[in-house]
């Protein structure tokens, strides 16, 4: 006897349509990553305002080596102070997302609504809180007596790094989305996946930011952005489209 074909019943055919509810089914890798990316931002927080000893030494050591570097090597440092003001900049990444929400919008006017609205709200919630936990912990920032850059406000959580954190997961997912060709959302992921690590090590090099202050904005943006990604992910989230990429 012949099993039951009905759609979504076992030994059924597979169809695209089967496919994308069975995903949805399944417990989301995103909604695990922001889970996961949430609660260690959470330790690190943790660990930071209560000063735990271990943490301050490794951060002190890194921090010591990298700017004895960035001291010695004029050149390099030069060079990241362009990438780190200009290409990785909070407001150039914070553009980006908002031309390509725009760009969504434009393209999608109905079905890239809730997208479009979703990576705005995202910046702005990321604003918020990276500058409400400067304000709350107020950690301070390196002091060098021969300083090769300088930065403003508190130093934790690192505002380039939780905003590159959170435009790199965005931007890639918005490609993905709204049916960019594969070879452009890897492009995508692997210019995410360097400018990431990249503005990281120049608040670093710099000597503007302790690890863990960059460690805390990777770990708060990532959050941030998955839990957008879970939020909008089709027939997820309030505001889902339907199940499939438009």
């Amino acid at each position: 006897m012949r099993t039951s074909s009905t759609p979504g019943t076992p030994g059924a055919p597979r169809t695209p349509e089967t496919a994308a509810a069975d995903r949805l089914r399944r417990p989301s890798a995103a909604l695990t990553a922001a889970v996961l990316c949430g609660l260690a931002a959470v330790v690190l927080l943790a660990l930071v305002v209560a000063r735990w000893a271990p943490l301050l030494t490794l951060d002190r050591g890194i921090a010591v080596e990298l700017h004895a570097s960035a001291v010695r090597h004029p050149g390099p440092t030069q060079v990241s102070r362009v990438f780190t003001d200009w290409v990785w900049d909070p407001w150039t990444l914070r553009l980006a997302v908002v031309l390509a929400a725009g760009l969504v919008l434009w393209r999608w006017p109905r079905a890239g609504r809730a997208a479009a609205a979703g990576v705005l709200i995202a910046l702005v919630v990321s604003s918020v809180v990276q500058q409400g936990m400067k304000a709350l912990v107020g950690r301070e920032r390196p002091v060098w007596p021969d300083p090769v850059d300088s930065a403003h406000y508190a130093a934790f959580p690192s505002g380039h790094a939780m905003t590159a954190a959170v435009a790199g997961v965005l931007l890639p997912w918005l490609a993905w989305r709204f049916g960019a060709p594969r070879a452009l959302v890897a492009v995508g992921v692997v210019v995410s996946v360097v400018s990431v690590l990249g503005v990281g090590f120049t608040r670093l090099y710099l000597g503007v930011h302790w690890p863990s202050d960059v460690l805390g904005g990777w770990l708060f943006g990532a959050c941030l952005a998955w839990f957008t990604v879970v939020a909008l992910t089709p027939g997820r989230g309030p505001g889902g489209d339907p199940p499939g990429r438009p």
